[in-house]
């Protein structure tokens, strides 16, 4: 990647862009550090320029020179110490770096080239194939089934091997197998990984979960006139997320740069200490519905009266009770309404001054099409609000956030009815009979925010790594219109704000101690 495109990568993930002559007078300063392959640099200049509670997100040559005479000065002085993240940093779903398993050389490889947004007929195989071997590469740590190296006698009863689906056609008995649901003909299902492909019989025990054609299961079972007959089948064993971070240290999965040993202990410290940080999050948000406006300013004065205001407040769409289709004549009038949205947010002063707010598009809004990731809100839409809050940030859906150590994934989408909706079998409530806990347990044992059929839901083939759950992120918001919940889940917090709109519901969320607090007017 070269250093012009690191340096907007960069800069965009926290929050700002730059103009042409801001972005010379970066590299110039770059320059002087030829040795510096990681950009710490470029990762110093944004902390102190961050420190400066710039006006505008829109970062310009004047305010850049400063921060770079500042620093050149203190370079000569004393060494200055660098850190590649701050309190929050906001990183865009298609500037997630993509990474692919290499089950020879048993390591990530990252991709480096450009991504395509319309990818080539292989990206589609592509997509099924990283997602298996994503989860294979998991597995094969689980206890149940990674094959100890010299004990056979406990091997052979304590520990199962999962089989290729080829091998089924001679080997005889109970075997495991692991593979992606998939229908290749009316009615009958069909397990499939990398080597074949075999007829399931579908009536058997489950796990907890929505199983759903390309959801990738364990089976246990065996071979019955040409039918894989199921004992017992579920998902794939979630892995801890301290022991993935063990196994595949040095990848920046996230997309917020690499941090040493050092920087992660001085921002846990940080993060304990920041008890007081609190992020209000509410989704849709129908800005041509006065009455909802009315309720959305009741909730700013009620923070902008509180001790210490909120640090964040994320706004997830839908920002219309109308589809935005190509039906949809009223883009003049909700240009309008985001302007009410910014005066409103303006005539909270200590808000605008010391909040930052960040706007997440729903599945309906605005865009150029329904397929995920979906890019931010458009700038003709957005123009007059960022005018009135030049902070203001319009990122893409799933968006993910970073603060201090915690990893944080936003994503609006009605996932729960669609889940429900093509789920083959219905949901074990053996463990439970939430839903909710059904939908979590899905996407974090998947490794993947939607594992809905394409059909269902179309995903851009070359930016299906943004959608991974790999590692488990500390924070999951899943943006539905269905009724607030919050689960807690292998060390994971996952949880629904409700429809503001609809139910006047909204979360308050305490990073700092993972607290999630339901409210409501």
């Amino acid at each position: 990647m070269s250093m012009r495109k690191k340096i907007q990568k960069k800069f965009k993930t926290r929050g700002y862009s730059l103009k042409i002559d801001a972005l010379n007078s970066i590299l110039a300063f770059a320059d002087q550090f030829p040795g510096d392959d990681e950009g710490e640099a470029i990762d110093l200049l944004l902390d102190h320029l961050q420190m400066e509670n710039l006006n505008s997100s829109v970062v310009d040559a004047e305010s850049v020179q400063g921060v770079i005479n500042l620093l050149l000065g203190a370079n000569d002085a004393a060494e200055e110490p660098t850190s590649n993240a701050s309190s929050l940093a906001f990183i865009d779903a298609f500037l997630v770096p993509k990474y692919r398993y290499d089950s020879v050389k048993k390591q990530f490889i990252e991709h480096t080239s450009s991504l395509p947004v319309h990818g080539e007929a292989s990206s589609k195989t592509e997509i099924y194939r990283e997602r298996f071997m994503l989860l294979l590469q998991r597995v094969s740590r689980a206890e149940l089934f990674s094959m100890p190296a010299f004990d056979a006698e406990k091997s052979q009863f304590d520990n199962s091997e999962i089989s290729p689906i080829q091998s089924l056609v001679v080997q005889i008995g109970r075997k495991w197998v692991m593979g992606v649901i998939s229908q290749l003909e009316d009615g009958h299902f069909y397990l499939e990984d990398l080597s074949a492909s075999v007829e399931i019989d579908f009536q058997y025990k489950i796990t907890t979960g929505f199983f759903t054609e390309n959801t990738i299961i364990l089976a246990e079972g065996e071979m019955q006139n040409g039918i894989f007959q199921v004992i017992t089948c579920g998902f794939p064993p979630l892995e801890d997320r301290d022991k993935t971070l063990n196994t595949h240290s040095g990848y920046d999965f996230f997309g917020n740069g690499m941090l040493t040993k050092e920087d992660r202990i001085r921002l846990a410290d940080l993060e304990r200490q920041a008890v007081n940080e609190t992020f209000v999050i509410l989704s849709d948000i129908w800005l041509d519905d006065e009455e909802v406006l009315g309720k959305l300013e009741k909730v700013l004065d009620g923070f902008e009266s509180v001790e210490v205001v909120p640090s964040l407040f994320v706004f997830m769409g839908n920002f219309s009770s109308h589809p935005c289709n190509l039906s949809f004549g009223s883009y003049p009038r909700l240009r309008k309404q985001f302007g009410k949205l910014g005066r409103m947010i303006g005539n909270h002063p200590r808000l605008k001054e010391s909040s930052r707010f960040l706007f997440i598009p729903g599945p309906d809004d605005a865009g150029p099409s329904t397929v995920l990731p979906r890019c931010g809100l458009p700038n003709s839409l957005t123009e007059e609000l960022r005018d009135v809050i030049p902070n203001a940030i319009f990122s893409s859906n799933p968006c993910r956030v970073k603060f201090y150590n915690q990893e944080i994934v936003f994503f609006r989408k009605d996932l729960l009815y669609q889940m429900r909706r093509s789920c083959l079998i219905p949901p074990s409530a053996e463990e439970t009979d939430d839903p909710f806990q059904h939908l979590v347990y899905t996407i974090t044992h998947q490794s993947h925010l939607c594992p809905l059929p394409l059909m269902v839901q179309p995903i851009i083939w070359n930016y299906d790594h943004s959608l991974r759950l790999y590692p488990t992120p500390h924070t999951i918001i899943l943006g539905d219109k269905s009724e607030q919940k919050v689960c807690k889940f292998g060390g994971t917090t996952c949880f629904n704000p409700g429809s503001f709109s609809t139910d006047s519901t909204f979360v308050a969320y305490r990073p700092s101690t993972q607290e999630v607090e339901l409210s409501g007017l």
